[in-house]
């Protein structure tokens, strides 16, 4: 493994130690952020970046620097469960769906079309404002909104993997042809959708919190944090404008990751990259 990533060209691993560095950050925010992201102070209102807050303060004389730190592991890491929720449910069911062909594909592909017949932010508005606002619930509304995807992925390459000759003359359970056989060479393409998941995640949870109907205020997360800025972008634009910078830079690491990522993996690419 080892060999293999020092074999890869430099950007890419450049860009493997930027979101490791990243993921790193996050985790440890709250021991990174100089400030209490909830401590308020009506002295510090809306003041402007300096030595003292580097991104300046928000509307209640909260660091901001310190709630995007605290921030980013509420947005990266629920994106990231998100992403296992969802591409674990839609793995299974596209692998079952593409194994046994059939009646069992017929209603599994049928049930996939109609969350597919929705945009995908429509749909996640609606759960999600069904169910209410918060966290869990804005998870789980784009959980129903990316399965679908991972599904469609792992059928069409369990129907083509089952077709291999070493499949075929394997004489083992189905639980074991599929699990121990069929699902780690399909893995490959899932891992990459997985990587290009994550901005749009991101993106999505940060849109719901936008929207009032995500993580909710007080609480630390970029969506929210752009949504209660936005309110004063003439007296203090850094309070918006910061969170979005960070936002879309992160989102830029992670999207060149799974861009250069796809390429490795690529059957069709891989030979000029080693």
């Amino acid at each position: 493994m080892l060999n293999f990533f020092l074999r890869t060209p430099p950007l890419f691993r450049a860009l493997t130690l930027l979101a490791a560095l990243i993921l790193i950050v996050s985790l440890f925010s709250a021991q990174l952020a100089p400030y209490d992201p909830y401590v308020t102070d009506p002295q510090l209102i809306l003041k402007a970046p300096s030595a003292e807050h580097l991104l300046g303060t928000d509307n209640y004389g909260r660091d901001i620097l310190s709630r995007i730190l605290v921030g980013a592991k509420t947005s990266i890491f629920a994106a990231l469960f998100i992403i296992l929720a969802a591409g674990s449910l839609g793995s299974l069911i596209g692998l079952l769906s593409g194994y046994y062909r059939g009646r069992m594909d017929a209603v599994l592909m049928r049930t996939t079309d109609v969350f597919q017949a929705f945009p995908d932010i429509v749909l996640a508005i609606a759960v999600a404002g069904v169910l209410g606002g918060g966290l869990v619930n804005a998870i789980l509304a784009l959980i129903a909104t990316t399965w679908t995807q991972y599904a469609r992925i792992a059928r069409s390459a369990a129907i083509a993997a089952k077709e291999e000759t070493y499949i075929q003359a394997a004489r083992l359970s189905d639980t074991r042809l599929l699990f121990g056989h069929i699902l780690p060479n399909i893995a490959g393409p899932l891992i990459v959708t997985a990587v290009l998941h994550v901005s749009t995640m991101m993106m999505g949870l940060a849109g719901l919190s936008y929207l009032g109907i995500g993580v909710q205020i007080p609480a630390a997360e970029w969506g929210a944090m752009i949504s209660e800025g936005q309110k004063y972008l003439q007296q203090a634009p850094w309070a918006a404008l910061a969170p979005s910078a960070v936002m879309v830079s992160v989102m830029m690491v992670f999207n060149m990751f799974g861009d250069h990522l796809r390429d490795l993996i690529d059957p069709k690419t891989r030979e000029k990259h080693m």
